[in-house]
């Protein structure tokens, strides 16, 4: 359960991560575009997913954690 723990916790850092860069890349693209007809602020709407994800990410991470402190009490 530890290495679940940690795989999750990583995912959820990693997607952080994806996240900040695909909404500031879409913001500055939204934002020089003279052609388009929405506001720069509606990249911020790529976060949902993302923090969706991350939440999922982090929720699973404790899970597994919780899991493994619990069997390491039962041992001994």
């Amino acid at each position: 359960m530890k290495k679940l723990f940690w795989l999750f916790a990583a995912l959820a850092v990693l997607l952080s991560d994806l996240m900040c860069a695909v909404v500031a890349y879409n913001y500055a693209a939204l934002e020089r575009c003279a052609a388009c007809s929405a506001p720069a602020s509606t990249a911020f709407l790529l976060a949902i997913p993302y923090g969706a994800g991350v939440l999922a990410c982090a929720l699973l991470a404790i899970v597994f954690r919780r899991r493994s402190a619990r069997e390491r009490a039962a041992e001994g």
